[in-house]
Formats: C-alpha cells, structure tokens, sequence
C-alpha cells in the first residue's frame, strides 16, 4: 500500500509548521464542527479516571487533555507530547489554567520516556503522519503500566458505498478551503491523501496485536469517516 508521508518526516513537519496559527478553525471548518464530537466520544470510551496519568501524543492545540482534565474534575496528570514547536507553544497557551500539565517536543516512534509510566495513551488524529506505524505502537505499549489502556482516533475507511462517494467529493474541496483560509494548498492535499492511503479499521487491530496490545476493539464513528481503536497492556 502506498504511504504518502513515508520517508518525509521533515514534510509533514514542514505542514504543521504552515497551518498552526489557524490549525483549530480549519479542524472546525473541514468536519463542520464534528471533529469536536468525535473526541467526545473518544474521551468517554477512554473513560478517564481520578489520579490516573494522560500522555496525548500528536497533542495539537490540546483538545484531548482538556476533555481529559474536565473528566477528572482535573484530579489527573497529563503529558503532552507533540513534534512541532508551535503547537506546543498553542497548547500550552490553550491548557494555561490547569496545574499538572507538561509538554514535551518528540516524535510518536521515540517518547525518551521510562517504561510503564502512564495509565493511558491517546492519539487523536496523529497516527497516521507518523513515520512507522509500528515503532509508535512499540513505544505506545512501552510507556503505559500493565493495565494500561491504548486509545486512537483516526480517520478510518467508510462501509458505505453512498456515504464514501460524498466523503471523497467533499475532500476534493478541502484543499481549497485551506488556500483560501490559511493561505496554503499544500498541506491539505497532503491531509485529503494520507486519509486515502491509511490503513483500514482490521489492519490496525492487526497491528496492534503485533505491538502486544490485547483485548483490541474498534468502533466506527459517522459511518466509518473516524474511528476509535481500543487495546490494552496486561
């Protein structure tokens, strides 16, 4: 399967890097506010405990940390990680008013993190710009304690037929609002063909078991356009 991002890490940085400052408006624009939603969803199936540790990685702006704090009634301790310099500087801006926050730049497939530090792991919308799917798996399992839970959100592969068609007509006008929004084409072509040639709902479980993971799950979110995938360290 062809992977657009492969071997271009300093690409996809470079992407980031362009479209930050209005990173979160064009996330509202592009799913029509749904996006919001769906990491709702995610954080429910997390289901965050009290005095449990967070690392979100491919943090963002710091949307999953926020939900995470507010579910804990901010009785919790969350890491964000995320490669790009600016992002962490908005999220940090973005997460001003909690305490037990850090943030750390890093890449998905090397934390330089200890083994078996949290209680959850979450990425939202990350996995798929990552280099190896596989080496940000290892880590994912290396980082979180036994017991500890693995949740993604990502976009996925749609089961419907009618749906996909719209989807793949409505993606073609992505890269044009980002041209006219942000002032930049590129980065939303890159986003319209990493979606296109990530991996399906199965394969991902596939690979999660390889990296470890047990009792693995998915669940489609709007017909499939996102998904949720859940596994476990025992």
């Amino acid at each position: 399967m062809k992977t657009y991002h492969k071997n271009s890490e300093r690409f996809v940085s470079k992407i980031f890097e362009d479209v930050f400052e209005k990173y979160d408006l064009m996330n509202d624009l592009m799913s029509l506010g749904i996006h919001r939603l769906w990491k709702k969803d995610f954080i429910n199936w997390l289901n965050p405990q009290k005095n449990t540790k967070l690392i979100d990685v491919a943090c963002g702006t710091g949307d999953i940390a926020k939900l995470y704090f507010e579910a804990t009634n901010k009785d919790a301790k969350v890491l964000c990680v995320d490669p790009n310099i600016n992002m962490i500087k908005k999220c940090k801006k973005n997460l001003i008013r909690y305490k037990n926050v850090k943030l750390k730049i890093s890449n998905a497939e090397k934390l330089d993190i200890p083994d078996n530090s949290f209680d959850f792991y979450t990425i939202s919308f990350g996995l798929r710009n990552t280099k190896d799917i596989n080496k940000s798996l290892k880590e994912a399992y290396r980082v979180l304690k036994k017991g500890g839970k693995f949740l993604c959100l990502e976009f996925s592969k749609i089961e419907n037929n009618n749906l996909e068609f719209l989807y793949k007509n409505y993606s073609k006008l992505i890269p044009k609002v980002g041209e006219i929004v942000v002032g930049e084409k590129k980065p939303y072509e890159y986003l319209v063909k990493s979606i296109q040639n990530f991996i399906n709902q199965q394969q991902l479980i596939e690979k999660m078991k390889q990296n470890n993971f047990v009792n693995c799950k998915y669940r489609n979110l709007s017909g499939g356009i996102v998904a949720i995938h859940s596994g476990w360290k025992l």
